[in-house]
């Protein structure tokens, strides 16, 4: 911290001991960091470019964020959703609405409650936009084939915008891709593991993360492969 302090000053920039915090990580806790003698605030969790950083490494409080301000958004356009036609009130949601969901998805790794959670987002977008009432008894897949979807379509882009991702780290040789493949020393906990970044990526694809970093190179190969993992199968 000394060290960012004083290249800090050689541009001018001043560190403020109040505004800076400290995030350690539960398996090695950090001693308490110093700015002129004025010992650093340690967070739990703390807001980075509009997204949750936790402490323990899981990603569901940013999802879960993520979705009530999109589901705001979403209620503050309610004369949108009146007035226009449903070709104009798609468009719109997709590229208002789904966005604010969707931001630094490239970074999630979902479990299968927040693919829940994100489908019933979904569902309930579509229905707003169509001003099905909770009351009307009516089938998900009723509703997709009145906007004329096949499938549900936000969490394909959420694989998407992260296979796109995955592939632009490992196509450069720089810092990003560093904290990608490298390992973290010491032994892991107790319980299960937790399912990696990594290893959605493999799911998705069909194949080693090895190998998607050998076929990242080919961006037209690689852009097939994403097509193909993302892409609507009928079901046998």
């Amino acid at each position: 911290m000394q060290n960012v302090k004083k290249f800090s000053q050689n541009k001018n920039l001043l560190l403020n001991a109040k505004k800076t915090k400290v995030m350690d990580s539960d398996i090695s806790p950090a001693s308490s960091i110093l700015i002129d003698n004025e010992a650093l605030e340690n967070v739990t969790h703390f807001n980075y470019l509009g997204a949750n950083i936790e402490a323990d490494g899981k990603i569901t409080p940013d999802i879960r964020k993520r979705l009530a301000i999109a589901t705001s958004k979403l209620k503050s356009m309610m004369n949108i959703w009146k007035s226009q036609s449903t070709p104009l009130k798609m468009r719109i949601l997709k590229s208002c609405i789904f966005p604010v969901a969707t931001y630094g998805c490239e970074t999630w790794t979902l479990t299968k409650k927040d693919v829940e959670k994100i489908d019933a987002f979904e569902m309930k977008s579509y229905r707003k936009i169509l001003r099905i009432p909770w009351t009307a008894r009516r089938t998900n897949q009723s509703i997709l084939q009145e906007l004329g979807m096949k499938e549900r379509q936000l969490l394909k882009n959420i694989k998407q915008l992260k296979l796109k991702y995955f592939g632009h780290v490992v196509r450069h040789n720089n810092l990003k891709k560093l904290c990608l493949e490298g390992a973290v020393e010491g032994r892991r906990g107790r319980g299960r593991p937790r399912r990696r970044w990594t290893q959605e990526i493999s799911d998705w694809l069909g194949f080693s993360v090895s190998e998607a970093s050998i076929l990242a190179q080919d961006r037209v190969g690689f852009r097939s492969a994403v097509w193909e993992a993302t892409s609507y199968k009928d079901p046998p």
